[in-house]
């Protein structure tokens, strides 16, 4: 039987009526910014489920908005977050969706950049403040938020967990969390490294070099209370 923590049961510190529309709604946002990185110029918001019936009711509007600028959950401004955002020129939008067999509380974040690149995650609110980000940029992965994070797509050859892990070790960071994904063999593939600590710029560079890397995000732990 699953065990719960006193945070399941009592949910988190937050503004708003709902852990799971508005705690969990803000910092999936948060997350969500991270991954984009800097600079983001306008987001639509697709929901899923119950959060496209109830987003405004229950605040999971603003609190989507507020953690795209940074905001936690329990900011005394998450309230005013879309006049702030409007104020910052930001443009939002919310559209209602349906994203198939997923978690009723379900968001796609479609995110412009200033450059015009276009970054797209998707996430779920799964109660208590709690998250989950499945999907980035049509590539399936799953991480909490809860660890730094980082996201390696790479060419699907031998050796390359190998490769990786091994650079992390010899910098003494500590893998809490890995995960692989693969559309096809040989093809792109994805590895997903949640640490206890944050991977510094070097490391991220040490890896990048490696060849057959096409990218990688580092997305930093958002806090729950």
């Amino acid at each position: 039987m699953k065990s719960y923590s006193v945070f399941d049961i009592l949910g988190p510190i937050m503004i708003g009526p709902s852990s799971s529309h508005t705690a969990g709604a803000a910092r999936l946002a948060k997350v969500a910014a991270s991954i984009a990185g800097k600079d983001i110029e306008a987001v639509q918001f697709v929901l899923h489920g119950s959060f496209a019936k109830t987003y405004k009711g229950h605040g999971t509007d603003k609190a989507l908005v507020a953690g795209i600028l940074g905001m936690d959950p329990w900011d005394d401004n998450l309230k005013d977050s879309i006049d702030i955002a409007q104020k910052q020129g930001l443009l939002i939008e919310f559209v209602e969706g349906d994203l198939g067999d997923v978690h009723p509380n379900t968001v796609k974040f479609i995110i412009t950049k200033g450059n015009k690149e276009v970054v797209e995650i998707v996430g779920s609110s799964i109660g208590g403040g709690n998250i989950i980000i499945f999907e980035v940029d049509g590539q399936s992965v799953e991480f909490t938020g809860k660890y730094p994070t980082i996201i390696i797509n790479h060419r699907d050859i031998p050796g390359m967990i190998s490769k990786v892990s091994t650079i992390l070790y010899d910098e003494n960071i500590n893998i809490a969390l890995m995960k692989v994904y693969r559309d096809s063999k040989g093809l792109k593939a994805a590895m997903v490294f949640e640490t206890d600590s944050i991977v510094p710029m070097d490391v991220i560079n040490k890896i990048k070099i490696l060849g057959d890397i096409y990218d990688i995000r580092e997305i930093q732990p958002v806090k729950q209370s």
